[in-house]
């Protein structure tokens, strides 16, 4: 798989691009099951609190194994469509993955940021070198707290960021601003879709207040000559060498028990710098 030139256009345009069924059913559910099931998950969970109180939840990993979440993101169809949208041709690589669970009627909210309001303080130099992959393993609608974004707001450049009750927070002028220029888009996505976001695309989501869960995947890569000056793990500077699609569904996968999962306590973008 790779990307067509109109959605590489959209892309470069808008910030974002949405692909439909990136992941097939069967892809998608094994990798909702591994989520659910893998005890590792739950014993690496951080809990960060939104500025009600509510926590969100994640785990967050750097080093793609041999887990069915390493196959993803190491495969020819994510490699290959991440590498379009990158600035430059230096290899990809992958910084860290992060699974996102917000629960029925607890799970917290995303204040507004940047991804790169976050890996600033790791001091990775360029943003056009930084993308997010976010693929839906349950359905994301406004109900339960699906992404948000401001259409275009990757052309401000980096905003200025504080703390949100322990997130890292946008500059809510700048953001304020930005909802009354450009057009505030809920990324209404269905189960195996892959939404493709710039680092410095303004986006949020809302608590999860409905019945039903919204669980998803987040793969975060770098371009190879994109050097951060003050970030611990290695993962970032190691060429991604993709692996065919077909491992997901049909290669021997580990467990995630042995991944390098991020420590609350280790993360930099928790910590004051006096640059907020």
């Amino acid at each position: 798989m790779r990307l067509n030139k109109e959605q590489i256009a959209q892309f470069h345009k808008d910030g974002y691009v949405l692909v439909k069924g990136f992941c097939s059913q069967e892809e998608t559910k094994k990798l909702y099951k591994v989520a659910i099931e893998d005890e590792a998950m739950g014993k690496n969970a951080m809990d960060l609190n939104d500025q009600s109180g509510k926590k969100t939840k994640l785990s967050l990993w750097f080093k793609p194994g041999n887990d069915v979440f390493g196959y993803l993101t190491r495969s020819e169809k994510m490699v290959n469509s991440v590498g379009q949208l990158l600035e430059g041709d230096a290899p990809v690589c992958h910084f860290h993955s992060k699974l996102m669970q917000k629960e029925p009627k607890v799970g917290g909210a995303w204040e507004w940021h940047q991804d790169y309001g976050y890996w600033y303080k790791n001091q990775f130099m360029f943003p056009d070198q930084l993308i997010s992959v976010m693929v839906a393993l349950t359905e994301a609608n406004q109900q339960n707290g699906c992404l948000q974004v401001i259409k275009g707001s990757h052309k401000l450049g980096r905003v200025n960021h504080g703390f949100a009750g322990e997130q890292v927070g946008a500059d809510m002028v700048m953001v304020e601003n930005a909802l009354k220029t450009m057009e505030l888009v809920y990324c209404e996505i269905d189960p195996g879709d892959a939404l493709f976001f710039h680092s410095n695309l303004l986006h949020r989501s809302a608590a999860n207040l409905s019945d039903s869960p919204r669980w998803s995947i987040i793969s975060c890569f770098n371009s190879q000559s994109n050097i951060a000056y003050s970030e611990t793990s290695t993962a970032w500077t190691e060429a991604i060498k993709p692996i065919p699609d077909e491992a997901i569904i049909n290669w021997q996968a580990d467990s995630l028990s042995n991944a390098d999962f991020l420590k609350k306590e280790n993360d930099p973008a928790l910590k004051k710098t006096g640059w907020e």
